[in-house]
């Protein structure tokens, strides 16, 4: 339970601050850390009754000599979880030492405390995040989900209750000062599990600045709130830390299977959100299920799709313009007063555009067939368009 590394550094430091050298054994009696390093890895058997009794004992000169490995001073039982652990022990005359005895005592069980807390923490992130590693790389004939199921309830979740699976996605802005990346993901993780703290939801890192959510949803925690807990997310990572983060959200699952395809998603609309840089930055795959299929096209499929409907629209200089004029009017349901308030500009200016368009292309824009095939171009163009 005390490590050895742990102890070294406890003797170390302490015997600097008191002026007397402070050793700490194990629980068999071995020396593990010492102010006096040349102590360490001997046995010290005034220890041995320590541990047995639970009680400090000191030694004068006479009595130590007929100890082995044992000096002049106090030796005190470092007690954890009920259990004597090992023992802590301070050389000089018992008289000048004794009142040091039970501070470096006191001092050394916290900071055991907080290190097996610590080890504690580190164990439990590392299983969520094989956890979630494995449920992103499910495969039925590979795993059988109940493992998966068992697994997380050692882990005290449930993956039978309704959940949705959350992708996020944290940089840091270009200009930024450099940051030790493990304090990074501390913050980020702090952040995220500020606001999922439902003890349901698994948060777990994912991969270098990724980060993966389970949030369990319940009928006051429905779908939209986990879109607003998204945002809650990104804000607080600017506000707080100076970091820039998007977010994937897939759909709503209540088995292993529909976890997986939930997580599939939220990671692919963290990837085709980033094609959106004017949009927002959480991204629901049912907003991108169309951007998701046409993805899924071949390649020579998407560019006969994109000469057949915008040869000589692409041959105008302003063609992201009108291209996003086309987005806009389609996505705002054929509305020109909706369309002109997505595109922040005067609606003359969309009804110029459109007749442009129209002239161009030789077909209304009203006509919903045809500007259904010239949306899904605008849309395949920029899947294709690299992103700065």
């Amino acid at each position: 339970m005390l490590s050895p590394s742990l102890a070294q550094e406890i003797a170390r430091d302490t015997s600097a601050a008191i002026g007397y050298n402070v050793l700490i054994t194990d629980a068999d009696g071995v020396i593990i850390g010492s102010g006096a390093p040349g102590r360490v890895g001997t046995f010290h058997e005034a220890s041995v009754e320590v541990m047995h009794t639970k009680e400090a004992a000191t030694h004068n000169a006479s009595q130590a000599q007929l100890l082995r490995g044992v000096r002049p001073g106090v030796t005190l039982p470092l007690v954890a979880g009920g259990q004597a652990v090992g023992t802590v022990g301070i050389t000089g005359t018992p008289a000048q030492v004794r009142r040091f005895g039970l501070l470096v005592k006191r001092q050394t069980e916290i900071l055991l405390r907080e290190s097996v807390m610590l080890r504690s923490r580190l164990l439990a992130e590392r299983a969520a995040e094989n956890l979630l590693a494995d449920l992103a790389s499910y495969d039925p004939e590979v795993i059988e989900a109940d493992s998966l199921v068992f697994r997380a309830a050692d882990l005290g979740f449930d993956l039978r209750l309704h959940r949705i699976a959350v992708a996020f996605e944290v940089t840091a802005p270009p200009r930024a000062p450099r940051r030790d990346i493990g304090l990074v993901r501390t913050e980020v993780l702090r952040t995220v599990r500020e606001v999922f703290a439902d003890p349901q939801d698994i948060v777990a890192v994912i991969a270098p600045g990724r980060v993966g959510v389970l949030p369990r949803l319940t009928p006051r925690r429905p779908v939209d709130s986990v879109t607003i807990d998204c945002r809650r997310v990104i804000d607080a990572l600017a506000a707080q830390d100076g970091l820039a983060a998007r977010a994937g959200i897939g759909e709503p699952a209540t088995t292993v299977d529909a976890l997986h395809d939930s997580y599939q998603d939220a990671c692919e609309a963290l990837r085709l959100g980033a094609r959106r840089p004017e949009g927002p930055l959480v991204h629901p795959i049912g907003e991108l299920r169309v951007h998701q299929l046409l993805t899924a096209l071949g390649q020579p499929a998407r560019t006969r799709l994109l000469d057949s409907a915008t040869a000589q629209l692409r041959t105008q200089p302003d063609w992201p313009t009108l291209r996003d004029t086309i987005t806009a009017w389609c996505e705002s349901g054929y509305n020109l007063v909706r369309t002109a308030a997505a595109l922040h500009i005067h609606r003359n200016t969309v009804v110029y555009r459109m007749n442009k368009i129209e002239q161009l292309t030789g077909r209304p824009l009203r006509d919903h067939h045809a500007t259904l095939a010239l949306y899904l171009a605008c849309l395949t163009d920029h899947l294709t368009t690299p992103t700065n």
